[in-house]
């Protein structure tokens, strides 16, 4: 997935207008509306995910645009959602895996009961887990993260039928994937020159 929150409105429009991507991801509310209402017809050439930190107030504002919500990390926000969906939207959940106060996310420990959790709201779909690794030069140092995160999504959806788990970017996917990414989000290496 291509993550365009820092891209230039025309970079990003260029790549949806090839065919080169098939799914968006934008962190920022405003932002994504913005960018979409800007990008006109291109924007409808992908599928588009939100992957920031949703607040509860600010729910209405991505019912109806994004085909995904990858960022539930707690179970009010799980509750404000599936009172305004009309119908199922898959989720994923984002499960913190650094100490870092700015980071949100549910505890790897907490992340299995809390896929139990969510079974509780008929509207919303868990269908994986969203991570992002701690900040490392060496990619190869992440690999614990990452194949944790496999584990846990193996015990956590034993019943589903290939789930997603979304972690890795630009400076680590490939070991990301190596340990089990089926998404990856990349940015910087589409986007900076």
């Amino acid at each position: 997935m291509a993550v365009v929150k820092y891209a230039a409105l025309e970079d990003v429009k260029a790549l949806l207008d090839e065919g080169g991507i098939a799914w968006c991801a934008e962190n920022r509310v405003q932002d994504a509306l913005r960018r979409r209402e800007a990008l006109a017809e291109s924007a409808g050439k992908a599928r588009w995910r939100f992957i920031g930190h949703l607040q509860t107030n600010k729910v209405n504002q991505v019912l109806g645009r994004f085909d995904s919500i990858d960022s539930i990390d707690s179970l009010k926000l799980a509750e404000a959602l599936n009172k305004r969906l009309e119908r199922p939207l898959p989720v994923l959940i984002q499960v913190k895996l650094t100490e870092r106060e700015t980071q949100s996310g549910v505890p790897l420990a907490e992340a299995k009961s809390f896929v139990s959790a969510l079974n509780n709201f008929s509207k919303i779909d868990a269908r994986g887990f969203m991570a992002i690794a701690p900040i490392d030069d060496d990619p190869e140092s992440l690999r614990p993260h990452f194949r944790a995160m496999r584990e846990k999504l193996d015990e956590s959806f034993p019943n589903l039928d290939k789930p997603e788990l979304s972690m890795g970017m630009s400076g680590d996917f490939e070991v990301a994937v190596e340990e089990g990414a089926t998404m990856v989000r990349i940015g910087s290496a589409l986007f900076d020159e």
